[in-house]
This record gives structure tokens, C-alpha cells and sequence, in this order.
């Protein structure tokens, strides 16, 4: 595979050849055009005097870039592509800059997350416990009492304390209010006494199955829930109104756009979510291809309703809005979270790095053999799953159900994937690798930036030797394994450069266990990072065929930047500064004049 990254020379010759004068070249996956028909002049929107960074499959680089009805057109030299320029034709002079494929997000929870950044209290850079407590005293005076307080994003590997806020934490400063404070995986969190106290949580009460109450010496909970467990408290939140549903998803297509995005998968809708997206579409407010994965639930019930949802809308690659909005599938919790330790492990987690959680190796979300049966059904249906796998006994679990169902029912092209994939087995990656060359399915979506923004938490419970497998992608390279890269927002911000520099240096945030406690063994270099954000996360979004590479017939989805990243030293990819970002041919973001 790491074949494919070989570099055009940079002559003249070489320039001029991706788009002989006046001719409109259509290409193929994997080389040059085949025929030729006359381009359409003029051109509407032209760049020129730049690094064109095409990530086609020779990974070719131009100067110039003719765009028409929100197709490119023609790629080339300067003297080429300006000739294709009339007296209506926009001209953006890259000054040298590079450009890129708009870059894509495989897996992210846009629509949340900008709720949570709207709305909630932020506690993503909170540094001590205290200044947890801090931010929730200043959260309350704001609320009448008996009212809710969220806040989401605190990590106890970024504060001083190293250790959970507990309810003995909150309950001083909010007697009179329930606190919900989730952990920034998602998958855990803590709630006051009012809280605990609503959703009848004690001593007395079991851990319920899939699902984990963190209690004292005493027995007594502590407000930390995980898993399931906090389900409870959840159910008694009032939901988002539908005005703050589609604030919060057009304040993240903002933030996209901002950093050069133009396409996400968001995994793990609703109904109401869905009917958020259709309603910006019909507003014309939805300038971002957008694949939606529904939340098939634990149960066969949930599964077949979910499947319901799904069976009412568009396949893909059909879509709605020309490309703007997919329902591309379902998706399946197979465990739980590397942060919360309730991954489902052979082996028991470690605590602190070289301590061990003796007993726990975490546990399935979904029963197996139910999940066994949830894959079937959407599998047999024609339906794409993304199926949520930590641990490595795990993702051994998910990877054998696709190969028993695609053994059953043979079918190309539904591109099944193991969502985080984070510490596969070598018989994981055995399987993933002929899933896709038998059937086009097995795809990791995995997230380089969790080494970096909870890479000091996750190499703790991870230990020694399991951290040095987490999110291997040079070996996923080697064996020829094609994987969609993503950010998992708001688990680590959204920024996709974030993930481009993190493939490459692997880096934790504050060096806990040391900079590398994952090792850099499976680094990649840049031309294989940005691959993983553009063609082959595109590849999960069923829109290959429009976007993920700069090739005439595309849709004109372009990134512009700073610098080149294929120049730069690795240490400066996650400062990557957007300067302009271009969907279907359209300027959507100008940084100087956001």
C-alpha cells in the first residue's frame, strides 16, 4: 500500500501534463484520464501560483485549479489553467500557498457537540478539581433552583488532583440544583447528591448490567457513573429544544469550515437530530456533506426500529441535497471506553501505567450474541454498520460477526468498520484486511488525536505493552489496510489538523508517562495522514466518487493553508492555519473576512 504514495517529478513537463491546453480530463481512481473531451470556458473560479496537492493515487501536485459549476474542471500549470479564465471568471492567487482536498472527519459527534459548546459549561481545559467546582458554582448562579446543570470535557489526566470529581466535590457549591459533569469520552461522568438523589441512585442500588456505579470503601456512590449506569441520570435531562439542535450543528459546520473540513460522519443519531439536519438543508443552511450513522441501540427491538428509520430515507451513495445530507447506516456499542476502563479486554486494565486494575477487563455494551444478531439483520438488509470496539477481545468480536455474516450473505461495498479500533489483535488485522479485499468492508475509523488530548489517561490504563499497539497505523499500512482518520469531537477537538499531526508524531498532551509511552513504531508520514482525512475517510462517507481528491469531475471541496504540509516539519502540522475553505465551488470560509 505504501507504494501508492509515490511523488510526481515537480518539472514543467510534468505539471502540463496533468491537463493538456483546453481539454477537460476525465480520470480514473488510479491514473490518468483515459479520453478527452473540450472543457467548458470560461472557468468560474480559478487558483493559481500554488502547491496543488491532489492526493490522487500518484499523489500529484499542480500549480493551478479551474473550477465550473462547482466541479473542477482542470488541474494543471498556471499557463494552462489561465487560459481557461474570462471576464467573469473569480481569480484567487495562492501567493504559493498549498491546497488540499477539503479535509474530512470519519467520525464526530457535530450535532452534540456544538450543543455542548452552546450550551453547557466547558471544562475541556479545566486543570484541577477545583477549578471543576469553580466553573460549576459560577454555572449555578445563573439557574433557578431544581434546574439542571451540564458540563462536559473534564479529564482526570489533565488535573492535578489525578483523580475523578465526586459528588462530595459538587454538592457544597450546587445544594439546590442536579449536576451532570461528563467525562470527555462519553462514556462516563459524575452527578451531585441531587442528582444521584433524582435518579434514585445508593448504596442499595446494583450496578445495573453493562453499566458500572463507582462507590467509596463505604459502599456509598460517589457520583462517579459509568457506562450504562448513568443512563439513569440522563434519561431525567431535559432534551435540546430543536432551535438548539440546529444552532449547535451550524455552529460546528462553522467550526469545520474554519479549519478547512468539508465533510463528517456523526455517528449515533436520532430521530430528532435527523429532522434537525433535513431542517437546515431545507433552510439552505447546510453547507457541509454530512453522513449520519442511527443508534441501533442493545437490544434486537431497538435494532429493528432503528433499521426502520433507516429503510425511510436514501441509500447511499444517493443522498439528500446533492451530497449534503446521507443516512449512510447504524451503529453498535460492541464496549466501552479506554478512559473509563469498561473496555472489554482478555487481559485486566492496567491503573497508573505499570499498575494493574486487578479483575477488571471490562465488559461488553451490547450482549454478543445479541450483537451477533443486530449485524445480521442490518447486514442482510443492505445496510452499512459502524460498530463501537476498544478493547481487543472487543474488536476480535466484531471483525468474526462480519466475517460470519458476509460468509452468509456475500455483498460488496457496504463497508462495515470498527469505529476506534484501538488496540487490535494480530488476528483482528488479519481479518481486517482480507474483509476488504473480499467484500470492501472491515474498515477501521480510528483517532489519532486520542494519543494526544487524552493520550496521558489513556496510556495509564493502557500500560506498557498494550500502549505500543494503540491506533497502529503504519502497521494497518503495511497489511495494506485502508482506514478513515477522525476526532471523535467532542472527545478531542474537532480540528482534523490535529489528527494529521498526531498520525505522524504520536505525542501525549502533557508527557505523564513521557511523550511517547505509545511509541513511534507506527508513525506514518504526512502523505498517508492526509490520505486517512481525505480519499479514504471519504470512502466512509459513500462519497468517494465526489470527493476525498482534487481530479476533474470532482466536486470543488478545497482547503487552503498556510504553509505545505508536505514540507513542513512534522512538529508544525497540528498549527495549521486554514486561509480558505471552498465547498461545491463555493467560498465558505475566508480568514480575512470570517
Amino acid at each position: 500500500m505504501s507504494l501508492m504514495f509515490a511523488r510526481v517529478n515537480q518539472s514543467r513537463h510534468s505539471l502540463r501534463a496533468l491537463v493538456p491546453l483546453a481539454y477537460l480530463l476525465t480520470w480514473s481512481g488510479a491514473a490518468a484520464a483515459q479520453s478527452a473531451t473540450p472543457v467548458p470556458a470560461p472557468a468560474q473560479l480559478v487558483l493559481f501560483n500554488g502547491r496543488i496537492l491532489t492526493v490522487d493515487a500518484a499523489d500529484s501536485i499542480a500549480q493551478a485549479i479551474a473550477i465550473r459549476d462547482g466541479k473542477i474542471v482542470a488541474i494543471g500549470t498556471d499557463r494552462d489553467i489561465l487560459r481557461l479564465v474570462g471576464a467573469g471568471t473569480r481569480r484567487i492567487d495562492l501567493n504559493g500557498r498549498a491546497a488540499t482536498p477539503g479535509l474530512i472527519d470519519s467520525h464526530a459527534h457535530v450535532a452534540d457537540g456544538g450543543v455542548e459548546e452552546l450550551y453547557h459549561v466547558h471544562l475541556s481545559d479545566a486543570k484541577s478539581v477545583a477549578e471543576v467546582v469553580r466553573r460549576v458554582r459560577a454555572g449555578v448562579a445563573h439557574l433557578k433552583p431544581g434546574e439542571w446543570l451540564q458540563g462536559d470535557g473534564w479529564d482526570e489526566g489533565k488535573l492535578a488532583e489525578h483523580r475523578y470529581p465526586l459528588a462530595a466535590d459538587l454538592d457544597p457549591v450546587s445544594p439546590d440544583n442536579p449536576v451532570w459533569l461528563m467525562q470527555t469520552t462519553g462514556h462516563y461522568g459524575v452527578a451531585n447528591s441531587a442528582a444521584l438523589r433524582m435518579a434514585k441512585i445508593s448504596a442499595q442500588t446494583p450496578d445495573p448490567p453493562a453499566g458500572t456505579i463507582d462507590r467509596n470503601a463505604r459502599g456509598e456512590p460517589t457520583g462517579v457513573l459509568k457506562e450504562a449506569a448513568k443512563d439513569t441520570a440522563l434519561d431525567l435531562i431535559p432534551a435540546p429544544t430543536p432551535e438548539q439542535r440546529r444552532a449547535g450543528i451550524v455552529h460546528s459546520i462553522d467550526l469545520l469550515h474554519r479549519e478547512g473540513m468539508t465533510a463528517v460522519k456523526d455517528p449515533s443519531i436520532d430521530r430528532p437530530v435527523w429532522d434537525a439536519y433535513v431542517e437546515l438543508l431545507r433552510e439552505g443552511k447546510l453547507s457541509e456533506h454530512v453522513c449520519v450513522l442511527w443508534y441501533a441501540g442493545s437490544t434486537l427491538a431497538s435494532a429493528r426500529a432503528a433499521l426502520k428509520e433507516i429503510m425511510a430515507q436514501p441509500r447511499p451513495p444517493q443522498s439528500l441535497g446533492d451530497g449534503r445530507l446521507l443516512s449512510c447506516g447504524a451503529k453498535i456499542f460492541m464496549d466501552g471506553s479506554g478512559g473509563a476502563r469498561t473496555a472489554w479486554l482478555y487481559k485486566d486494565w492496567n491503573k497508573h501505567f505499570n499498575g494493574v486494575d486487578a479483575g477488571n477487563t471490562g465488559y461488553p455494551s451490547t450482549d454478543p450474541e445479541v450483537y451477533r444478531q443486530q449485524v445480521r439483520l442490518f447486514h442482510q438488509a443492505g445496510v452499512h454498520i459502524g460498530t463501537h470496539a476498544i478493547g481487543d477481545r472487543a474488536i476480535d468480536w466484531v471483525v468474526d460477526t462480519y466475517s460470519q455474516v458476509l460468509a452468509e450473505v456475500p455483498t460488496m461495498g457496504l463497508r462495515h468498520s470498527i469505529i476506534h479500533a484501538n488496540i487490535p489483535t494480530d488476528h483482528a488485522i488479519a481479518i481486517m484486511a482480507s474483509l476488504q479485499k473480499k467484500y470492501e468492508a472491515g474498515y477501521p475509523e480510528a483517532q489519532a488525536p486520542f494519543m494526544w488530548w487524552i493520550g496521558d489517561t489513556y496510556a495509564g490504563n493502557f500500560g506498557p505493552q498494550r500502549s505500543l499497539r494503540l491506533v497502529p497505523l503504519k502497521t494497518f499500512l503495511n497489511k495494506g489496510i485502508l482506514w478513515g482518520g477522525g476526532s471523535d469531537y467532542s472527545v478531542t477537538p474537532l480540528a482534523a489538523r490535529f489528527g494529521l499531526w498526531a498520525s505522524v508524531e504520536r505525542e501525549t498532551l502533557q508527557g505523564t508517562y513521557g511523550a511517547h509511552p505509545f511509541g513511534t513504531a507506527e508513525s506514518i508520514d504526512i502523505h498517508a495522514a492526509l490520505r486517512s482525512y481525505t480519499s479514504w475517510a471519504a470512502r466512509q462517507l459513500f462519497l468517494d466518487e465526489r470527493i476525498g481528491s482534487l481530479e476533474v469531475g470532482k466536486d470543488a471541496d478545497i482547503a487552503v493553508w498556510d504553509r505545505n504540509m508536505y514540507e513542513v516539519p512534522a512538529a508544525q502540522l497540528r498549527d495549521l492555519h486554514c486561509d480558505l475553505t471552498i465547498l461545491h465551488g463555493e467560498v465558505v470560509y475566508d480568514s480575512k473576512h470570517p
